[in-house]
């Protein structure tokens, strides 16, 4: 294998980005497999990693890209590393990846045939430069990235700031050894942030995006470009092979698999993992078992797997049949000692929703109730921006070390931000309320869209639904599944805001990440509902202030109407049949 290391591709702008390119021994052309990332192209890509926990270097993915005749390109994004130029996070993505796309199918050992990957940013990248229907791309690996909405799944969240940003935003502004994980925990004390009151270095690029994200509220031009909203240019993807890949407890859920309908996606593949972590059994504190892993059920090896489905595009002109592959959570026997075994098994469907799923909704009911029908009914939601309700787990990424996802039992322990360390279970705090079903009576598989229907009555004018479903077992075991949040300004309109009006009868609806959870016979089905979920999101004060400050928070206390409120799910049926 020859190799050309930090060749200098130039864009449009003069701007020079780093190049790492692995040639075949074989004579070319060849076609060509591209992953552009801002982590580091020499780098070890934290999610290369088999099943028996050995890291795959960049070279050992060359090495067996480039046995199969393929050439090899890692990339470092712009200002990332031995690139020149300034990073902005998302912005440059497109007119780079078109520019770097030109330049490739213009060099003489290139056939003109392009494959891209990559995991996280690195799919972000690949779905911006697609919009704008590159110059010889012919297959994507769109591995738990790829925007099609940022605002409304990645930056922001039902209007919320995802505090992600913020975290991924500190750890790559510092080197290692400026790394500190008590600094950042502070600072998660003190928000909002300001200019200069970060920390973040003042008038830095990290700084300066991260505070334009967290203020820009409204779904405006600022968000409406390739990189963060790739939805409106999906015409203009070319009509191509792509693989899908996430995992239930990734943030990049709802992005992935709206491309995946949007974009005809050949395969789609959901495990019960968390960010980029597809050979761990485990996801939070919830074990799945020996089959939840990719590596031994769904593929050999992820490695091998992409390889083998680009050689069927690019060697065999014969791409493999469109295929759903979906972990199916639950069934396992719960707590056992210290530990909580919720099972699964994969399953494959030929697409996704299920076709044999149907709509099914639970109102919500006084005392703790889900039930089938509506019966009258008020509670008071109450939340205090002061002691806000702490995130466990959920469909997070790039949260460490101040909050990560997964499925973790609901009970506050130390191991979690904000949490009060008393081991008391969530559902007894005064700023949670809950509703749950009767025991099942039968299997009930939730497989697909959730959403819950709120109608309210507002005490002020601003407030957020945070919304979350749990599988409750019979011991009394209860853990999360999916999560999300609105805020209620939006409930309308994310484009034009308007503010709650006290004393009025209004509605709202919290989207949820999809899922496929199986709620066992003898469990019951448990939905939460709080007016935070921090530090997953930032805290609304209630105020009805702009997004990124909070000079006047209030106490919120929420009328909820119970029976004009629901929990809707796609539910694929009541048995094992």
């Amino acid at each position: 294998m020859d190799c050309l290391l930090n060749q200098m591709v130039p864009m449009r702008d003069g701007i020079l980005l780093a190049t790492d390119i692995y040639f075949p021994s074989a004579k070319g052309p060849w076609p060509v497999i591209i992953e552009r990332t801002p982590y580091g192209k020499t780098n070890q890509s934290r999610s290369e990693i088999d099943i028996q926990g050995r890291e795959i270097s960049r070279r050992e993915m060359a090495q067996k890209f480039t046995a199969k005749g393929f050439v090899m390109i890692f990339q470092d994004c712009r200002g990332r590393y031995d690139s020149e130029g300034e990073f902005v996070k998302y912005v440059n993505e497109a007119n780079d990846g078109f520019d770097t796309y030109l330049w490739i199918v213009d060099q003489v050992w290139s056939d003109g045939r392009i494959g891209s990957m990559g995991l996280s940013y690195a799919a972000h990248t690949q779905l911006a430069a697609a919009g704008l229907n590159p110059p010889g791309l012919k297959a994507m690996v769109l591995d738990s990235g790829g925007f099609d909405n940022a605002y409304r799944w990645g930056i922001r969240q039902g209007g919320a700031f995802e505090l992600k940003q913020a975290t991924w935003a500190y750890k790559q502004s510092r080197s290692e050894e400026e790394f500190d994980s008590n600094e950042i925990m502070e600072w998660f004390q003190r928000m909002p942030w300001a200019e200069g009151a970060s920390p973040l270095a003042p008038g830095s690029s990290f700084e300066e995006y991260l505070l334009d994200q967290w203020r820009h509220g409204t779904f405006d031009d600022f968000w409406k470009h390739p990189g963060m909203y790739n939805e409106p240019f999906y015409n203009d993807v070319p009509d191509i092979p792509i693989l899908f890949m996430s995992s239930w407890f990734d943030v990049y859920v709802p992005s992935t698999i709206h491309n995946y309908t949007a974009l005809n996606g050949n395969q789609l593949i959901m495990g019960p993992w968390l960010h980029g972590d597809r050979n761990s059994i485990t996801s939070g504190d919830v074990i799945f078992g020996n089959s939840a892993s990719f590596d031994g059920n769904v593929g050999t090896s992820w490695l091998d797997y992409r390889i083998s489905w680009f050689e069927s595009i690019f060697m065999k002109d014969a791409v493999e049949k469109p295929c759903v592959k979906i972990f199916e959570m639950g069934g396992g026997i719960g707590k056992w000692q210290s530990e909580i075994h919720h099972g699964g098994e994969w399953k494959s469907f030929e697409t996704w929703p299920p076709l044999d799923v149907t709509s099914r909704k639970w109102y919500l009911g006084a005392d703790c109730s889900l039930l089938d029908a509506a019966n009258p009914g008020e509670s008071i939601l109450f939340s205090d921006p002061s002691n806000p309700v702490p995130t466990l787990g959920g469909q997070a990424t790039s949260g460490k070390p101040v909050f990560v996802g997964g499925s973790f039992e609901q009970v506050e322990a130390p191991q979690f931000f904000g949490a009060s360390g008393d081991y008391r279970p969530l559902i007894e705090r005064d700023d949670v309320l809950y509703f749950e079903t009767e025991i099942l009576e039968d299997d009930v598989v939730i497989a697909g869209e959730i959403e819950v229907g709120i109608t309210f009555i507002a005490d002020g004018n601003d407030f957020d639904i945070a919304a979350k479903l749990v599988d409750v077992y019979p011991d009394g075991t209860a853990i999360n599944i999916s999560d999300s949040i609105q805020r209620a300004r939006y409930r309308h309109s994310y484009e034009k805001p308007t503010l709650a009006k006290p004393g009025v009868k209004d509605r709202l609806s919290v989207e949820l990440p999809q899922t496929c959870n199986r709620f066992v016979k003898g469990h019951r089905i448990r939905l939460m509902i709080s007016g935070s979920n921090f530090p997953h999101f930032d805290v609304n004060p209630n105020s009805g202030e702009p997004e990124g400050y909070a000079n006047h928070a209030r106490k919120a206390y929420t009328t909820i109407v119970l029976d004009e409120s629901y929990l809707r799910a796609d539910v694929r049926g009541l048995s094992r049949a």
